[in-house]
């Protein structure tokens, strides 16, 4: 008996040795993975401290070894060849791991908030999405998806989706990127078929602070403090603390909305006198409306209409296309739904019993937490209808009465939670440091909405972060990025726009070696922000690769503005990147200029193409200073060049909200 107990604790011994033996490796590696080719790959991992550590290649045979240190970590260098596979990777401290079916060719980053995110189905639901869904039998491409993560501390792994790297099918492909998968498509198609890496890593509605390192953000005042803070915060608070403050908070700004009276939605009762309420436009976002700039808070709509007999005693189906953030929704002062998401639709019913002859009154009680706010959407999806027979229908897309309850900016900061993304640094920190030293060819990034109201500070914050990872991943890797998309109500007359601003601040980190830019001033959607043509975004993105990156003799840009003289009455405008030649998208007269004199007032110009160059001029400017196209939200523009690419957006002034910038 004790012999045997003898030989059990001898067993347990040396299968506790072998189990901690064991090599454990980042998630970023696994089978399946693609190595970028014709370079020194890093691979890293953890064993047990000590312990010798091999790996054997099975493209050149060749034998690697180390020695992890005290804390048990260790890293090599792989010597990589040229595009090819499928091979193996077998690493062992005396046990072995084996990794299968690993490509070598060209690894991409794929970075940045929502559009970038947007998956071909699911949510996203991309033009043509289930046909392209059932054609991505792509086997030499590969995905790697990081999940949702932020972190106050730099973490040395990644969350990951499914395991680990995916072969590219149609039973993989669905939820991933659908910019990114274009993109690496498009280099698979047009690059001999080379194995292409695509590690995707975003987050919807995300702060490119958010992306960027602390040793980095420090540099720039505005970060400073915060970066002190989250780096100090070594004990996140836990999510019940988070919730007990953000209760407190709620309800302090509950008590501030006006709108309430003891709890009781005042501002919904149909009797409620609104004679001095303003009027606005719906829908449209409230950012857009005089008054209402940069409000984040909550505004109360009303809608006073008299019910149809054909619809008294029935019930009503409501519709309300979408609604930024969160809404409830009252009619005749009884609430008739709540939907807490800027991006959900809303339907809504009115039952039979409300619904009764004479004067109604549709009440919204509308909250932004950031970003723009209000009711957004289509005219024809806001209707009220009988549900019976949807051809009885009334439309909603008319103007409101509106009045605004509560503006966030008087009320102490809402408590923060532990899993909030929009802070500076916890996304670097959680999905991009993790992957390096992870060699990759280079990065693309979709991302700059979240920041649109602060476009002058982008100027500076959007090429630190390029720097920063280039500083990590110690290599001036390309990096191509897509500029912002038209969205929003097109306006009849120029106007400022925070997103020109933004669109010009991309523009700017041009000037940044080794960059490029794909303009989709043309695909975007006035109604939707997240629109749907990934196809064409993705493959413009490629284009930049091809030509900047692997050398491809092809147009890759749209025309870029580069110099003006004013002569006389007109101003001339000179364009880099113009391909045999000006035209227009749509065989129509140029559109999308505006000209102003020393008064700063802008007005559509006439303008002509003159070779490689735009003459602008407009009988109600008789001295022009300045020329802007395509300066707007949403604007209207067709100036391309001989391969049909879109012109970027530009101004020739540096006025801010129409007067001189400061020196």
């Amino acid at each position: 008996m004790v012999m045997k107990n003898i030989l059990l604790v001898f067993l347990l011994f040396f299968s506790t040795v072998s189990l901690s033996a064991k090599i454990a490796l980042p998630a970023i590696f696994s089978d399946d993975m693609v190595l970028q080719q014709q370079t020194n790959a890093p691979i890293w991992g953890k064993a047990t401290p000590g312990k010798k550590v091999e790996i054997m290649t099975s493209w050149n045979k060749k034998t690697y070894s180390t020695t992890a240190d005290s804390e048990g970590n260790w890293k090599m260098q792989l010597s990589t060849p040229s595009a090819g596979g499928p091979y193996s990777i077998t690493i062992s401290d005396g046990q072995q791991t084996v990794l299968n079916n690993v490509m070598i060719g060209e690894v991409w980053l794929c970075s940045g908030q929502s559009n970038m995110e947007m998956p071909l189905a699911g949510w996203g639901k991309i033009w043509n999405y289930e046909q392209e869904i059932a054609a991505a039998d792509y086997p030499n491409i590969r995905l790697l998806h990081a999940d949702r993560n932020c972190s106050t501390q730099p973490l040395s792994d990644l969350k990951v989706s499914k395991g680990g790297w995916q072969v590219c099918s149609p039973a993989t492909i669905a939820g991933f990127s659908s910019t990114a998968y274009f993109f690496g498509r498009n280099l698979h198609q047009n690059m001999n078929r080379v194995p292409i890496g695509l590690i995707h890593a975003s987050w919807g509605g995300t702060i490119a602070e958010a992306w960027t390192s602390g040793e980095s953000l420090e540099m720039m005042p505005d970060f400073k403090e915060a970066v002190q803070q989250i780096s100090s915060n070594t004990n996140q608070q836990s999510e019940a603390e988070y919730q007990e403050k953000l209760k407190q908070w709620n309800e302090q700004f509950n008590a501030a909305d006006n709108g309430l009276k003891n709890n009781i939605p005042a501002w919904a009762d149909p009797h409620w006198n609104d004679d001095d309420w303003a009027t606005m436009k719906l829908p449209g976002v409230w950012e857009q409306q005089k008054g209402l700039t940069n409000l984040d808070g909550i505004v109360w709509f009303r809608y006073r209409f008299d019910v149809p007999a054909s619809m008294i005693n029935k019930d009503l189906e409501l519709t309300l296309s979408k609604i930024d953030d969160n809404d409830i929704t009252y009619f005749n002062g009884t609430p008739i739904g709540a939907t807490q998401g800027a991006s959900l639709a809303r339907k809504y019913t009115v039952p039979a019993h409300l619904v009764k002859n004479g004067q109604a009154v549709l009440s919204i009680r509308v909250t932004d937490t950031g970003g723009n706010g209000g009711v957004y959407g289509e005219d024809k999806n806001m209707t009220l209808r009988t549900q019976a027979d949807s051809t009885n229908v009334i439309s909603l897309a008319n103007n409101w009465k509106y009045k605004i309850s509560v503006d966030m900016s008087q009320l102490p900061p809402a408590p923060v939670s532990p899993n909030n993304p929009n802070r500076p640094t916890v996304l670097y920190h959680a999905m991009i440091h993790p992957i390096v030293p992870y060699a990759i060819k280079g990065a693309i990034w979709y991302q700059g909405e979240s920041n649109a109201g602060r476009a002058y500070q982008y100027r500076e914050l959007f090429p630190l972060m390029i720097q920063d990872w280039r500083k990590q991943w110690r290599s001036d890797f390309p990096f191509y990025f897509v500029q912002l998309a038209n969205y929003m109500e097109r306006q009849p007359d120029p106007q400022e726009s925070d997103w020109a601003e933004l669109r010009e601040a991309q523009l700017r980190t041009l000037h940044l070696k080794n960059t490029g830019m794909a303009v989709t001033i043309d695909i975007g959607d006035a109604n939707d922000i997240h629109p749907k043509n990934k196809q064409e975004v993705g493959n413009r993105l490629a284009l930049a690769a091809r030509a900047k990156t692997y050398g491809e003799n092809i147009a890759y840009s749209g025309p870029v503005y580069k110099t003006y003289s004013i002569e006389n009455s007109r101003i001339r405008i000179s364009f880099d990147q113009t391909n045999n030649g000006l035209k227009t998208k749509d065989n129509q007269p140029l559109k999308g200029f505006s000209i102003a004199g020393p008064d700063h007032q802008f007005h559509w110009a006439d303008a002509v193409i003159e070779g490689d160059q735009v003459v602008i001029s407009s009988p109600a400017v008789s001295f022009p200073i300045a020329v802007r196209y395509a300066w707007g939200n949403n604007p209207e523009c067709n100036l391309v060049n001989g391969a049909g690419l879109p012109a970027s957006p530009f101004r020739t002034d540096d006025w801010v909200k129409g007067k001189p910038a400061k020196k």
